[in-house]
């Protein structure tokens, strides 16, 4: 009988040893200590925002760039029912710039 509760012990052990390490290989410590610090969680996620903010800005920048040289394009080609819709886009667009 003690034999297995040696066995289950020892088995206790092992997993608490393997969550001890995967903790470690997570940085666990690390991320507590940040989340202690409100001052520097603050600053790391405002940031972010305008990294986050400034990207979405440029990418919807260029996308609309893209998509008005297409509409441009595809106005130039005279399309029978399009073509008089995407023609008064671009000029709304180019008299607002």
């Amino acid at each position: 009988m003690e034999d297995h509760n040696d066995d289950r012990q020892y088995a206790y052990i092992q997993k608490l040893e393997e969550a001890a390490r995967t903790l470690e290989k997570m940085k666990f410590g690390d991320y507590v200590e940040y989340l202690k610090n409100t001052k520097r969680m603050l600053i790391t996620n405002f940031v972010a925002g305008l990294s986050r903010g400034f990207g979405m800005a440029i990418g919807f920048t260029l996308l609309g760039a893209v998509a008005f040289y297409f509409l441009s394009k595809l106005a130039s080609k005279n399309l029978p029912i399009i073509g008089n819709f995407i023609t008064e886009i671009v000029k709304i667009v180019q008299n607002n710039l």
